[in-house]
């Protein structure tokens, strides 16, 4: 489940930028119910992008931003309130993560899905009934 958190240079450091995407993680695993799941964990994967400052802009100038995009199956993250909730604990983290270097506001954060079949593990195709059968597979506590 791959998440890409984009930021301008100077605004977390190496340590905050892993931290961040280490609660980003924990917050998938929260939200969805799967914390612990060993083949959900390892399967969150995803990049730190870190931009030139002039290259992450918002209302078309230069500002201080972060961006968060989670891209799951599906299945995942179907309800109204599991979206909302990953994206309130996304901002959270994030914005704890700068320190005050960051306005709220200038967090965004969106979740993408991928088509019913459309999803890849280590050269293999899951459809929606085989990621289950996956995950329930490896309801072992980490």
């Amino acid at each position: 489940m791959p998440i890409t958190l984009t930021v301008p240079e100077g605004l977390l450091s190496p340590q905050a930028q892993a931290e961040a995407f280490s609660g980003l993680a924990d917050a998938i695993l929260e939200v969805s119910g799967l914390t612990g799941n060993a083949f959900m964990t390892a399967n969150i994967v995803g990049s730190i992008n870190v931009l030139p400052k002039e290259h992450v802009l918002a209302g078309g100038k230069v500002v201080a931003a972060a961006f968060v995009e989670l891209k799951l199956p599906e299945i995942a993250l179907a309800t109204p309130e599991a979206k909302s909730a990953f994206i309130e604990k996304a901002t959270d983290i994030v914005e704890k993560a700068a320190g005050g270097r960051l306005k709220r506001e200038h967090i965004w954060s969106n979740i993408v899905y991928a088509p019913e079949g459309a999803w890849g593990i280590a050269g293999r195709s899951y459809d929606n009934a085989s990621l289950i059968e996956a995950i329930a597979g490896s309801s072992v506590t980490l």
